[in-house]
């Protein structure tokens, strides 16, 4: 994805035209994570529920980065959901939301969680990005952006 450290998978790039609440949403997150990288969907969905506890992912501009650590995993991956319709998600500006990069992580990363959050973060309020995210006409172009920036970073 946007930095060399998360993985990401085509089958965790998906639209999403049903999704009816932020709960539906962190259930969507951990499904797919739980389908593409075989991880646990409860510990999962139950990490990023005590995170959205402590104050919403949402950063503004429509765009969510829900995270969590996980003890089964060994590096960081992402799942990238873009929403027909848009959620409300708690966000400081009062926006719903309509793109949600999650970020799942190994419990014991410190340094390499942070890098790789601010790495989705900074990717996600390039404003041309977005537009490119939002107007994209399939999977495959949402997950050709997404790595196309990898590509670059690693030029």
């Amino acid at each position: 994805m946007t930095d060399l450290s998360v993985r990401l998978e085509l089958a965790a790039v998906r639209d999403c035209p049903e999704v009816g609440d932020h709960d539906d949403i962190l259930r969507t997150i951990a499904r797919i994570g739980s389908d593409c990288y075989r991880l646990d969907s409860d510990a999962i969905l139950a990490g990023l529920i005590a995170r959205e506890a402590l104050g919403s992912t949402a950063f503004g501009k429509s765009i969510a980065i829900p995270h969590t650590k996980l003890a089964e995993l060994d590096h960081c991956v992402g799942i990238f959901l873009r929403l027909a319709e848009p959620v409300s998600f708690n966000a400081h500006d009062g926006k719903p939301v309509d793109l949600i990069f999650a970020l799942l992580s190994p419990q014991k990363a410190g340094v390499e969680h942070l890098k790789a959050l601010a790495s989705v973060s900074r990717f996600l309020r390039d404003e041309n990005m977005v537009a490119k995210l939002r107007g994209a006409s399939s999977q495959d172009a949402l997950y050709a952006l997404l790595n196309k920036q990898r590509e670059q970073q690693a030029a």
